[in-house]
């Protein structure tokens, strides 16, 4: 079933103009803070919140007032991580919620099994959240190891998605209907969270999929090989693009590799995910923030820009440091950054 077959949604979400008007303080630049998500009509900040961090639901108020508008959440792998920012979505999400047309909320399943399953998830992300819908539903952590469930899985993407759908019309039998709930679906689109980059790549142009997660980092570029060449940014039929672990995988990439130099640039975590967003096609790098100063530090780096092409390529080289495929020695002195 192609995309285009399907039944137009009606879509209230805030444009990239208002968001931009709400928040004037977002100079334009050569990377901006908001932006389409790929061929979803979803308009979504360039830095997401997940609950990886144990933010409080205060704290994730504050994201959203400073302009933070993509909101990822977990009910079954990380729960307890994700159970502090609950109350908070139930406030922006929940069913009658003044600000839930301004709100992107993704949820996750890590628990891959069979597609009929997917209405278990759905039941205790319902339960959780008290919402009428979900914008972008995940199966998460997709590998050699499960691709053939997920095959199955996604193969309901009909099913699964928009208005009218089988999904929509079990989730009314367990909730009532209410008006965003008929107009939306349960599920607005479906998303996969790849951590094998090639199974990635060959689902970059599947008409089941519309947005796809990858983890990438300065240490972790196999994404720059695999993935994002193979987009074309300009293309509005594109999947969305959302990166995970940006500031790192086995090891904290803010912490100074050994063997850099005395007086290197050392990347602040704000960086770090500055780097993801300078790449082709990426729309959000999600952040796994702590608390309200995180949030504040991150955005703000967001104003500087992309990162140049010599940036890019110093963090190429310490991002190789972390991993030890070079040696400082080894390294022009022309390549690296001094502070």
């Amino acid at each position: 079933m192609k995309i285009s077959n399907l039944a137009p949604i009606a879509a209230p979400t805030a444009t990239v103009d208002d968001l931009e008007l709400k928040n004037s303080r977002f100079a334009q630049s050569d990377l901006p803070f908001y932006r389409k998500l790929g061929r979803t009509d979803l308009t979504v900040s360039c830095l997401g919140l997940g609950g990886g961090g144990h933010i409080s639901s205060e704290d994730t108020l504050y994201a959203f007032d400073q302009g933070i508008n993509y909101f990822f959440y977990s009910s079954d792998l990380h729960q307890y991580l994700y159970s502090s920012m609950r109350e908070a979505l139930r406030t922006l999400c929940g069913r009658g919620a003044s600000a839930r047309d301004k709100v992107v909320l993704a949820t996750v399943t890590y628990m891959i099994r069979t597609p009929d399953t997917v209405f278990t998830y759905l039941y205790d992300q319902f339960i959780d959240l008290g919402i009428d819908y979900i914008d972008v539903f995940f199966w998460g952590w997709i590998d050699e190891n499960n691709n053939n469930a997920f095959e199955k899985c996604v193969s309901a993407s009909k099913d699964i998605r928009g208005p009218n759908s089988i999904c929509q019309r079990q989730i009314e039998r367990m909730f009532g209907v209410s008006e965003r709930l008929k107009k939306m679906g349960a599920v607005r689109y479906i998303g996969a969270s790849f951590h094998d980059h090639d199974l990635a790549q060959k689902w970059l142009d599947s008409e089941l999929l519309d947005v796809v997660m990858v983890r990438h980092n300065v240490a972790h570029r196999t994404a720059q090989r695999k993935v994002f060449p193979h987009l074309d940014a300009q293309d509005p039929q594109r999947p969305g693009i959302v990166t995970f672990k940006s500031a790192g995988m086995f090891g904290s990439l803010w912490e100074p590799p050994l063997g850099l130099p005395p007086g290197c640039w050392q990347p602040s975590v704000p960086d770090l995910y500055r780097y993801s967003l300078s790449q082709n096609s990426v729309d959000v790098a999600l952040a796994g923030w702590r608390n309200r100063h995180e949030v504040d530090a991150a955005i703000q780096n967001i104003q500087k820009g992309k990162l140049t092409p010599r940036e890019i390529d110093y963090l190429n080289l310490y991002g190789d440091l972390h991993r030890n495929r070079v040696k400082a020695s080894e390294i022009p002195l022309e390549r690296l950054i001094k502070i």
